[in-house]
């Protein structure tokens, strides 16, 4: 049966996951990213209590660190965040290819 966590009583914070500071990859995320981080990762942490298993926190702040990473990158934000209305035609069966 699935262990649910208790209610929160106010929103989750940085300072809640130790996670505050100019020296964490957290800043360069924009503030709406923030709290989706911040609820992500305590939802993970329940989980992964509720089953001895940290793997999926782990994933968590990796995933949400290359998240981080692009966001730092105006480069490749740009290109990941354009309108590519191009359409490229069907994609080909990946059985065919060699």
């Amino acid at each position: 049966m699935p262990t649910h966590h208790p209610q929160r009583s106010r929103p989750f914070t940085l300072e809640d996951a130790g996670a505050e500071g100019e020296d964490s990859w957290v800043h360069l995320l924009p503030e709406a990213d923030v709290q989706a981080f911040t609820t992500e990762l305590v939802d993970a942490a329940w989980a992964a209590g509720s089953v001895d298993n940290s793997a999926s926190v782990a994933q968590t702040l990796i995933a949400w660190q290359h998240t981080a990473e692009v966001y730092s990158d105006p480069e490749l934000l740009a290109a990941l965040t354009r309108d590519h209305s191009e359409d490229h035609g069907p994609a080909p069966d990946p059985r065919d290819i060699a």
